[in-house]
């Protein structure tokens, strides 16, 4: 797979070259990583533009919608679209804030644009997509997985070459922590590869979690990485934990739906899920529907040291008051 790997680096290098990136005037921030698979993208999405709202900033999230099959450029309406339609992390997001879908980032940023009264762009995944020019390019990387064995799609999980991709980030979010609580070896490993900052995060629990301690709970979700749920659930000290791990952005059938529910019927046990699986069950109907209704989740939120939320907080200032993090 490895000269497979070395083609697709090579055509995202070339994509690179030869793209003139449009500029709207507009900050853009953008929220990718280097690898595929999850490693908190849309948790330091809806940190930053709730970041924003706190300096009195409307901060526009500007997604490619994957999984959905609108084309857009589309405004999400929670209460209306389905993640079918728009994709189940624009799904989440619009929630709480203004989301555009579109597969051409171009045209996404000049219907936010065009639409006025947005502060800020923030750019949910794109860190490969050379069609915008982006203020500030931040790079999300798991503190267990890290990446991987070092090589690019499909010898290995990178997404371009590591040495070309620290080429168009300014930050490096390192979330953890990692297994044994100590310093992950890719948080050294980084700062000794990348001049800018490296910093910490970590994903936590952001709602209330006194109900979990005690109880039966059948966990499920369709993400990248479940298992990080799955812990986060067993530190608040379940009586017992069962597991059920989907693909990412899996679409539940009727019949997995109804699955759920029995086990849950059977073992006298609680359904407990993530925010973005809950969302993908939105506007659906039959035993899908019921699983919605009878499944709680575990809002989570980044966290920072206030000694890297304040160089993250110096960053963003410092696009919002006139310009790029590099010349």
């Amino acid at each position: 797979m490895a000269p497979i790997g070395d083609l697709y680096a090579t055509v995202l290098e070339r994509r690179f070259r030869t793209t003139t990136p449009v500029q709207s005037g507009l900050p853009v921030i953008c929220v990718g990583n280097f690898t595929a698979g999850g490693t908190g993208k849309t948790p330091l999405t809806r940190f930053l533009i709730d970041f924003l709202s706190q300096r009195a900033k409307t901060a526009v999230c500007l997604s490619r919608g994957y999984g959905g099959s609108l084309a857009g450029p589309v405004w999400v309406d929670a209460a209306q679209h389905s993640a079918g339609q728009v994709g189940d992390e624009p799904l989440l997001v619009a929630q709480s804030a203004k989301v555009v879908v579109a597969r051409d980032r171009r045209a996404g940023l000049a219907a936010i644009v065009t639409a006025g009264g947005a502060d800020a762009v923030i750019m949910d995944d794109g860190l490969q997509n050379p069609s915008l020019v982006k203020d500030l390019s931040i790079a999300v990387v798991d503190a267990r997985r890290g990446v991987g064995n070092g090589r690019v799609i499909p010898a290995g999980p990178l997404r371009g070459r590591l040495g070309f991709q620290l080429g168009l980030v300014d930050c490096i979010v390192v979330m953890g922590p990692d297994p044994e609580g100590a310093e992950a070896p890719i948080f050294e490993d980084l700062k000794k590869r990348f001049p800018g900052p490296v910093l910490r995060g970590k994903v936590e629990a952001a709602g209330e979690t006194g109900w979990i301690a005690g109880r039966k709970l059948i966990a499920y979700a369709g993400i990248a990485n479940p298992h990080r749920f799955f812990r986060l659930v067993e530190g608040f000290g379940p009586e017992t934990l069962h597991r059920r791990s989907f693909a990412d952005h899996h679409v539940f059938t009727e019949l997995e739906a109804a699955r759920l529910l029995a086990d849950a019927e059977a073992a006298g046990a609680e359904l407990i899920t993530t925010e973005k699986d809950l969302a993908r069950l939105s506007g659906t109907t039959g035993a899908r529907a019921d699983l919605r209704a009878r499944s709680r989740t575990l809002p989570i939120a980044v966290t920072f040291e206030e000694r890297d939320l304040v160089r993250l907080g110096a960053l963003v200032d410092g696009v919002l008051k006139g310009g790029p993090v590099r010349s």
